[in-house]
């Protein structure tokens, strides 16, 4: 099929991706408020490998862990836990949508450890880009602030964490099943997790119960709905769409939580998303 061929369906996808992926953050932060930030994460992940592995593993077998890079893929999973323990953490302290668009910056991190590490060329155009998301963040942020706490790096370092785990999912998309990425870096986390879970283990009611029960099968269908919006529009025409996310994020935060961002929020929300549309359209006329 023509990756562009049907954008619309494309289209579609991603926003659907964009709303579950909001709720799924909104499912986390209403677990972290009263439960471990350990039990919830491990959770989250013992559900995802088990969802993936009842999914794909009777169709795949055992080439659902088959890797060409068993180290790197290790390293990925890891990088998806510290994202996760910190954006999850954050998310106690932080509003959804001011939270999201923080870790939002990672695409634009990239950039800078493209340029850094890889020692790829990165245009003026891109570094302006980078410049005008810090801006947004430091606009959602501001001195004097509400979010003007130490929390605020949680999201930040997410967002690097995130940053570091896309740069290791580019490098292995070239010999690895994206199946077997996805799987191994949820059972790096489950594996991992289990060691500490004992030690922050608490019984939780039955409705408590059943959201850790499905809350990674809500992150798999997530990531399932963008790997499958790909199929039907290329990556440059979904690009903006993928921001949807943020809107979706506040609409949960209003709805689930109460929480009215400010002017300030919303306009440094809206830098964000302009500094990734700006990064897009940059790559776009490079290319």
């Amino acid at each position: 099929m023509n990756t562009a061929s049907h954008p619309f369906h494309g289209i579609l996808l991603i926003l659907a991706a964009g709303l579950v992926l909001a709720s799924h953050d909104g499912m986390a932060k209403y677990l972290a408020l009263s439960h471990p930030l350990i039990l919830v994460v491990w959770a989250r992940y013992l559900s995802q490998s088990t969802a993936m592995l009842l999914l794909f593993g009777p169709r795949r077998g055992l080439a659902i862990v088959r890797t060409s890079h068993p180290l790197l893929q290790l390293v990925r999973g890891l990088c998806l836990v510290a994202v996760s323990l910190l954006f999850v953490s954050s998310l106690r302290h932080i509003p959804i949508g001011e939270a999201t668009a923080v870790l939002f910056l990672a695409p634009l991190f990239i950039t800078g450890l493209s340029a850094t590490l890889l020692r790829e060329r990165v245009s003026r155009g891109q570094w302006g880009a980078v410049i005008l998301g810090l801006l947004g963040v430091l606009v959602i942020v501001r001195p004097g602030g509400a979010l003007f706490t130490p929390a605020a790096l949680l999201p930040l370092g997410a967002a690097l964490c995130l940053a570091v785990f896309m740069l290791l999912t580019r490098r292995l998309s070239e010999s690895d099943d994206p199946v077997t990425c996805n799987f191994l870096s949820s059972l790096v986390g489950s594996l991992l997790l289990s060691l500490l879970v004992p030690f922050y283990w608490e019984t939780p009611d039955l409705h408590d119960g059943l959201l850790l029960s499905v809350v990674g099968g809500v992150a798999m269908l997530g990531h399932l709905l963008l790997s499958h919006a790909y199929r039907y529009a290329s990556a440059a025409t979904l690009a903006p769409f993928t921001y949807s996310q943020l809107i979706f994020a506040v609409l949960v935060g209003l709805v689930a939580f109460g929480h009215v961002p400010d002017g300030g929020a919303l306009l440094g929300i809206a830098i964000v998303i302009a500094s990734g549309v700006l990064s897009v359209w940059v790559q776009r006329r490079t290319a």
